[in-house]
């Protein structure tokens, strides 16, 4: 798309001269910038400053060019006062006349400021009724990385009617105007492409909690609630509830390396090898093994991204909980019964994906009626409070000490301590736990 020169657009009620008192120049200058300094939309801001600078530099007539994003000798005329019909360059590229050759080919592709105080034309000059009754011209150059990607000219009836001394001045605040609509159009434009990024990352953060239960299974002696935020529109966190019969459930708790985007389809892939690989879930390290291998040789090999994991089976008959640890975070336990706690800390072996050729082993830990697990990823205890200091395994021990309260209870009792911790402030990972407690 063509950049409209900005440059003043003079009407027939110009004035005959500019200001000769500097205190009436410097009052129209300030007035000028006031106004400007309002305006987001660059082609408003164009006929703002063309209103003001008219009173400055009188014209007859003007005519603005670009050779932007158009093969040479060709150019666009993308302004001219004879139009009676005005043009939005940035919206109505489409309508813009493209021109070869002739004067103002001449002056476009010439890359120099000129004064020519007679104008002549030749016979076959294709640009003919844009000069048609005038005298004398200046051409103003606008540059873009050294060259003039636009320019602007403006005509006088009468011959001779530049001054070559006020040339450097009409150079020097051309351009530097044009700069500034040129980044209005840009932070234009990019506002624009963020508001598409924005609302494809708000598809893809649907599409991913979509993968997440809609609701965790109802279980005799078990308690569950889970809590699930990103730092971003989309993340690398992962929870998951199976039923796999009599009695057992099957908990995981993954959460991918890095962050927004790339993160989610990883987490993506997760969820599906997870759900592919349910013929084993009851066994948690050959289900871990089998997720990892399929991650290392075919998504992560070379790559560096990797995944840790945490997954446990916990049989309602017995409260035992058989579990496996891929690097993960470890669970926290607080038995009610006699007011200890400890962590799940056997069973520990390298992140999914980093190599296909691990074997993930299994550990076991019985649970009592009233005991407490949290699992949750390291966003929750990686979180940092204004001295910088993170929040913990030992703080997050703490807020699951109450006995009394549900599963959902601990989850509201670990965020509003984590909320006052960090002051709330945004988080820069995401955050995921799962409360489990049981009855």
């Amino acid at each position: 798309m063509p950049d409209a020169t900005p440059t003043p657009i003079p009407t027939p009620d110009a004035p005959p001269g500019p200001p000769q008192n500097w205190r009436e120049r410097l009052s129209i200058v300030v007035e000028a910038m006031r106004e400007m300094s309002l305006e987001s939309d660059p082609e408003s801001l164009v006929r703002k400053y063309s209103v003001r600078t008219r009173q400055l530099t009188p014209s007859d007539r003007l005519v603005a060019l670009s050779r932007r994003n158009i093969e040479a000798p060709k150019y666009r005329v993308t302004r001219a006062s004879i139009w009676q019909d005005k043009i939005n360059p940035w919206k109505e590229p489409h309508r813009l006349p493209v021109l070869e050759g002739g004067l103002l080919g001449e002056l476009i592709y010439g890359d120099e400021p000129r004064i020519l105080n007679r104008i002549e034309l030749a016979h076959d000059e294709p640009a003919r009724e844009y000069f048609e009754g005038m005298g004398s011209l200046v051409f103003i150059p606008n540059f873009d990385k050294g060259t003039a990607m636009n320019g602007v000219i403006l005509m006088r009836r009468d011959p001779d009617a530049f001054v070559h001394e006020k040339l450097p001045e009409l150079v020097w605040l051309s351009n530097l105007f044009g700069r500034a609509t040129h980044n209005l159009v840009l932070s234009a434009e990019l506002d624009k492409a963020y508001q598409e990024v924005d609302s494809e990352l708000r598809y893809v953060a649907d599409l991913q909690r979509s993968l997440l239960p809609t609701a965790l299974p109802k279980c005799e002696n078990l308690d569950l609630a889970a809590h699930y935020a990103t730092s971003r529109r989309a993340g690398g966190d992962y929870y998951d509830v199976f039923s796999l019969g009599e009695g057992r459930i099957g908990i995981i708790m993954a959460d991918v390396v890095g962050h927004g985007t790339p993160a989610a389809v990883l987490m993506a892939i997760t969820h599906s090898l997870a759900h592919n690989h349910r013929a084993v879930a009851h066994d948690p390290g050959a289900f871990l093994g089998a997720i990892n291998r399929d991650l290392a040789s075919r998504y992560t090999r070379d790559t560096g991204a990797f995944v840790t994991a945490f997954y446990g089976v916990y049989d309602q008959r017995t409260r035992s909980f058989l579990y496996s640890n891929a690097g993960h975070p470890l669970p926290l336990v607080k038995r009610c019964t006699d007011g200890s706690s400890f962590a799940l800390d056997e069973g520990r072996s390298l992140p999914l994906g980093i190599d296909d050729s691990v074997v993930y082993e299994s550990a076991t830990t019985a649970l009592s009626a009233g005991d407490q697990v949290v699992f949750y990823t390291d966003g929750i205890t990686e979180a940092f409070g204004p001295d910088r200091q993170m929040y913990g395994t030992a703080r997050l021990q703490r807020a699951i000490e109450d006995c009394a309260l549900t599963a959902s209870g601990l989850i509201a009792s670990i965020l509003e301590d984590l909320e006052t911790f960090t002051r709330s402030a945004a988080p820069d990972d995401d955050r995921t736990l799962l409360l489990a407690k049981i009855r």
